[in-house]
């Protein structure tokens, strides 16, 4: 019987990337994340740990914090997403399931969620095509995140700078619609000079 390999493979079957001065869009496919919630009682014990293990402290809302590596997106009520860069094999289920014991369930998302990367002075008013929240400064700057969709796929938004630049994360499955979304809200852009 012949022995079955298996290799990764990208959620984005027609991708293609786009970088010009005025808009940057890249799929992020060497993350690890997981999504973690307090046990009941054990909120405080959660986030001590995480400040203790990490050096950051959870959002009680909508927004991002970072520490030692990893980015911590607030996403529902006692509910975080961690990502990290997947680098020498870390696996940030494993490493929160360690750190986390007895004080957190740990699910892993590196296989079941995609992120994108949208960069640049034209960020915001692709992303305002079919993003329903208000994007200017004033309402949403880096740390910012939100539950929300783009167009009609469920996604979890965040700033990250003020280039701007937002990444967003979505189940798998959605990968190929939102980047069709997504490339033909920035078709008007995608012929600026490189």
């Amino acid at each position: 019987m012949a022995e079955l390999t298996l290799s990764p493979r990208s959620a984005f079957l027609e991708w293609h990337p786009l970088a010009t001065r005025e808009l940057t869009v890249s799929a992020l496919e060497n993350l690890t994340m997981a999504s973690f919630a307090a046990y009941r009682g054990k909120e405080d014990a959660l986030r001590e740990a995480i400040s203790a293990t990490y050096g950051a402290v959870l959002p009680d809302g909508a927004a991002r914090v970072t520490g030692n590596g990893i980015a911590f997106v607030w996403a529902g009520p006692g509910q975080w997403l961690a990502i990290a860069e997947r680098q020498d094999g870390r696996d940030l289920e494993m490493e929160l399931r360690a750190h986390l014991a007895g004080i957190a369930s740990v699910v892993d998302h590196s296989d079941g969620r995609v992120v994108v990367r949208i960069s640049g002075p034209k960020a915001r008013a692709v992303l305002a095509k079919g993003v329903p929240i208000d994007l200017h400064p004033r309402a949403f700057s880096p740390g910012s995140v939100a539950i929300t969709h783009a167009s009609h796929i469920g996604i979890i938004l965040w700033q990250t700078d003020e280039a701007p630049t937002y990444e967003a994360a979505m189940f798998r499955s959605y990968a190929d619609s939102f980047a069709h979304w997504l490339f033909e809200s920035a078709a008007e852009y995608a012929s600026a000079n490189t």
